[in-house]
């Protein structure tokens, strides 16, 4: 990633403590937390943040067809500042969280037959896009999907890239070069196991 220096990097699916403090210590732009308890990488009912946590480090709360009250109470009790929507948030639900103070990243799985209008209606109620693999159940699948389709996105809103990132695969970002490429997104490619990131890996990826 040296040679794309203006993108920035999410590291997903942080839950132990001493994992936490060792991605932090690469000094990514987000660290993402997921709060959906059907995903394998859930934070668990009694997460806490490291009090050592930088202050410079975005928090992303991912939440999956809450109500917003959760959300409401999971962002206040950890300070997020992002929530990403996952799952069939409706327009009026990222608006009524947006009034709340919350800054939204709304993903949406991507497919060959994606249609890239669906995206219009949420134009105003979001901060981020956040483009994924289009798979059958919620949350990320490890599996790229074909960013040249990204090519038919209008790209008036900056997006992050999901879905299979890895150091061997990323240098293929550089054919999105003159997109709204906001951040990559980085899970399951960057793990020794499930939930425990790989610092080595995730230091490849950035000297890239």
């Amino acid at each position: 990633m040296k040679n794309a220096e203006f993108i920035k990097l999410k590291v997903c699916g942080m839950r132990q403590r001493e994992n936490i403090l060792e991605v932090a210590g690469l000094r990514p732009d987000y660290m993402g937390f997921i709060f959906y308890k059907g995903s394998k990488r859930f934070v668990g009912n009694d997460f806490i943040l490291p009090a050592e946590f930088p202050s410079g480090i975005k928090k992303v709360g991912v939440f999956v067809n809450a109500s917003s009250m959760e959300i409401q109470n999971l962002a206040d009790k950890h300070t997020l500042d992002f929530i990403q929507l996952h799952g069939d948030e409706s327009i009026d639900q990222c608006e009524e969280l947006r009034n709340h103070g919350l800054r939204i990243i709304k993903v949406f799985g991507v497919s060959p037959n994606f249609n890239f209008k669906e995206l219009t209606a949420y134009e105003n109620v979001v901060d981020f896009f956040l483009f994924d693999t289009k798979v059958s159940s919620y949350g990320g699948s490890g599996i790229s999907f074909d960013w040249t389709i990204l090519g038919k996105y209008h790209q008036r809103i900056p997006f992050f890239l999901s879905g299979g990132i890895s150091p061997r695969n990323v240098e293929g970002v550089s054919d999105l070069k003159g997109m709204n490429l906001h951040a990559l997104d980085v899970n399951s490619g960057v793990e020794r196991e499930v939930g425990l990131k790989d610092i080595g890996l995730i230091r490849s990826l950035i000297d890239l």
